[in-house]
């Protein structure tokens, strides 16, 4: 075997590793999810008498259902608000070169090596101040600006890189303002990463569990994971409920990402160029 044929072979090795890496945990969520509350077999093994009656109970013994609803507007305003001011402020930061621009570039960078935990107790106490704790609005403007950095930086490299200023230019000839040269020929071309920021943003806000709590704790609006989490009692623990919790609260944000994946792979190597 030459080497060309054994560094293919161990490329198959590694990804059907990987993938089972993944695989594993899934099938052992479905598996406790599906399986009656007097089956003790290990996890691993396969429930032989499958039931919904723990999916069932899930979602009329808690307030999943609402939870979900709530999760599912917090992440679409926020995932919105993120898409819409990081594009805004990419532009120019991609397209001016001034120096200041790329000093300001340089700035929104910055936010990403400081650790939320240091912005954590000021945000809550400017949040109490303003009275929107328990409400949703205080969690979009909270993750709003936590990942703003990141997606900044990735639509400005993905600018940079990938969308050539003779587009713009030959929408100018057209007649084309700078404002509609932006939104009907820039955009449109961002497509892939802002795809990327999406879907990473999504999953992130979808399961965030610590600042949901912290934010609506005692309010109707609570999220999914704080909710799954009231499974958890102090001296008891439901685990089909909690595994059939997850499940359902996983197949949303599932379903988001096989829609947007074929956008993730493009967006990060255009994001993360030069």
């Amino acid at each position: 075997m030459n080497a060309k044929r054994l560094g293919g072979a161990l490329n198959h090795v590694f990804a059907y590793g990987s993938a089972l890496l993944f695989v594993v945990p899934l099938y052992i969520l479905i598996n406790l999810a599906i399986r009656p509350v007097d089956d003790l077999s290990p996890a691993f093994l396969p429930t032989t008498r499958p039931t919904t009656d723990n999916l069932t109970r899930a979602l009329t013994e808690s307030n999943i259902g609402p939870a979900m609803v709530n999760s599912t507007v917090l992440t679409t305003i926020s995932c919105l608000a993120i898409v819409v001011l990081a594009t805004m402020a990419a532009y120019p930061l991609a397209r001016s070169t001034a120096k200041l621009s790329n000093a300001t570039f340089y700035l929104f960078l910055v936010g990403l090596l400081l650790p939320f935990q240091v912005a954590l107790l000021p945000l809550y106490l400017t949040m109490r101040d303003l009275g929107l704790l328990g409400s949703v609005w205080s969690l979009i403007i909270y993750y709003a600006g936590l990942q703003m950095p990141f997606a900044i930086f990735l639509v400005t490299t993905f600018l940079r890189t990938s969308v050539p200023m003779e587009y713009e230019h030959a929408a100018r000839i057209d007649g084309c303002g700078d404002v509609r040269a932006f939104i009907h020929v820039v955009v449109p071309l961002l497509r892939p990463v802002l795809g990327t920021v999406v879907i990473l943003n999504a999953v992130g806000i979808w399961n965030d569990f610590f600042t949901p709590l912290l934010y609506l704790a005692g309010s109707h609006q609570e999220t999914t994971p704080v909710v799954i989490f009231q499974f958890v009692g102090q001296y008891t623990v439901e685990w089909p409920l909690v595994f059939s919790g997850l499940l359902i609260s996983m197949a949303p944000i599932l379903i988001l990402y096989l829609v947007f994946q074929r956008y993730v792979i493009h967006g990060f190597a255009g994001g993360l160029k030069g």
